[in-house]
């Protein structure tokens, strides 16, 4: 029996309970007021007239039913096969244009037509498709698609991606009511990737998000891209979070590696976040190439550095403004070209991993390398470098390379203190060994004093070249120097004349 029939037969017993009820007290025509039992009568035969002819929307149907239930898509119900043995890509395409013919309710950003959150769902099926899935016009937002594995078939274009938020070619949506939302700047807002496998097959890339506004992708597992795992291209505020990518599939130690090649995710926008991510191979890790990025509790464990591969490449020379937070870099490390504005804090280097800061234009300002742990194996490999190779940096300011955590490593940092003692004129410190930079020192401090006898001698700083720093006085005096060198750029201060 229909729900709706067993809730009929519910107050048709009832309204049987109420009316012998009645009778048994005497009222009306049966001992009391006619209205009263006339009203109930007529309500018995009503409900029971309906418990048995089921209203004609109850029947079964084989076409999907849009219009019942327009907020949930089923792809099997549009012909798709979850076996993944024939190819159902028609039918996916299908479905994800079904879903923008289905109601919409006003606008999200100017253009951008409210889906109302309506699902394109998966139903947990593996499903072969031969071309990228797009979503047949641009300007639709606040949908999801969900549950299930997309896996490239073998003549997928090499050049694409398993789902594309590209624009296609008409660059308008129409709404359920006839109405055409108009023209945005952004492709799509709000579009929701989740609880997704993603197989490339080695065919191309996994998912592709162009010029898009708030676009989510959430706890997704995608693996065997030939290009990229995750492309952003433009737009703003792609969050990628709780999701696997890699290659190959491999948890370390592969046979195949220094072939890994590709890229997990590529960052070619602004305002973008990579959170409680596993990025288990490819040749490089995260490339970045816009402003305003974060990147948070992200494990790489991609081509290792020995073999040629990076975890994070910070292509954006002199507009870094990125942030690597407590993230985890396993035997790959960073390498970030004239950086400005840029964090690594709280991080784990592992396996000799290290922060390399490249001269692209010779400048570099605003970085703080701090309070993270490097572990290596004692080669002598320094925690952060410097590659000069295209001229050295000659615009140094606000650098802070410091309290940072060395096992089996070389410590380098724009920071250091030490201290000499002996009977004489003259005290050197050498900060060479772990100063960042060559023959930079912006700022020094020093004490000196004296134990024995009650000279009093006149002390100055005489030298800083080559990073070492050189005190003398007028007398000799048997005496302890301290000092504190800083290379993090000029101080900022004005003299009042």
């Amino acid at each position: 029996m229909e729900p709706g029939g067993a809730l009929l037969v519910s107050l048709f017993m009832v309204l049987q309970v109420v009316l012998g009820s009645v009778q048994a007290r005497g009222d009306g025509p049966l001992g009391g007021p006619a209205s009263f039992t006339d009203r109930i009568l007529r309500m018995q035969q009503e409900l029971k007239a309906a418990a048995v002819s089921p209203s004609a929307s109850s029947s079964p149907s084989s076409l999907p039913a849009e219009g019942a239930n327009p907020r949930v898509y089923r792809v099997t119900e549009y012909g798709a096969d979850p076996t993944g043995k024939r190819d159902s890509t028609e039918s996916l395409l299908a479905a994800l244009a079904a879903a923008l013919r289905g109601p919409s309710s006003g606008f999200l950003i100017d253009g951008i037509a409210n889906y109302g959150g309506a699902r394109i769902s998966l139903e947990g099926g593996i499903y072969l498709i031969s071309r990228p899935l797009r979503f047949p016009s641009a300007g639709a937002g606040n949908l999801v698609i969900h549950g299930g594995t997309l896996r490239a078939s073998n003549d997928f274009p090499a050049e694409g991606y398993l789902i594309d938020l590209s624009s296609p070619a008409t660059k308008v949506a129409e709404t359920a009511s006839g109405a055409s939302a108009a023209s945005s700047s952004y492709n799509y807002e709000y579009i929701t990737l989740r609880d997704l496998m993603l197989d490339s097959n080695f065919r191309g890339g996994g998912v592709s998000v162009p010029q898009s506004l708030r676009t989510s992708i959430d706890n997704c597992y995608i693996v065997h891209f030939a290009t990229e795992g995750i492309s952003v291209r433009g737009g703003h505020e792609t969050y990628i979070r709780n999701s696997f990518l890699g290659q190959h599939i491999t948890a370390g130690g592969d046979p195949g590696e220094r072939n890994f090649s590709g890229t997990a995710i590529n960052l070619m926008g602004n305002d973008n976040a990579v959170t409680d991510v596993v990025i288990f191979s490819a040749a490089v890790g995260v490339m970045i190439s816009g402003q305003a990025n974060t990147l948070t509790g992200v494990h790489f464990y991609n081509k290792a550095t020995g073999f040629g591969g990076t975890g994070i490449y910070l292509k954006v020379p002199g507009m870094t403004q990125t942030r690597i937070v407590n993230c985890y870099l396993d035997y790959t490390g960073i390498v970030a070209e004239d950086p400005v504005q840029l964090v690594v804090s709280d991080s784990f280097f592992l396996g000799d991993a290290y922060v390399t800061l490249k001269s692209v234009n010779g400048l570099i300002d605003g970085v703080n390398i701090v309070d993270n742990m490097f572990s290596g194996s004692n080669k002598g490999i320094d925690i952060v470098q410097l590659d000069q190779s295209n001229g050295p940096f000659m615009r140094v300011h606000q650098v802070v390379v410091d309290r940072n955590n060395v096992e089996g490593m070389r410590l380098r940092s724009t920071v250091a203190r030490g201290s000499a003692q002996g009977n004489g004129t003259s005290w050197t410190l050498d900060f060479d060994p772990v100063l960042l930079f060559p023959n930079r020192i912006t700022q020094v401090q020093y004490s000196l004093t004296t134990s024995g006898g009650s000279l009093f001698p006149r002390h100055c700083l005489r030298n800083t070249s080559e990073n070492r720093v050189v005190v003398e006085s007028d007398l000799a005096v048997r005496a302890m120097v301290f000092v504190t060198v800083d290379q993090g750029g000029e101080s900022v201060a004005r003299v009042r004349q």
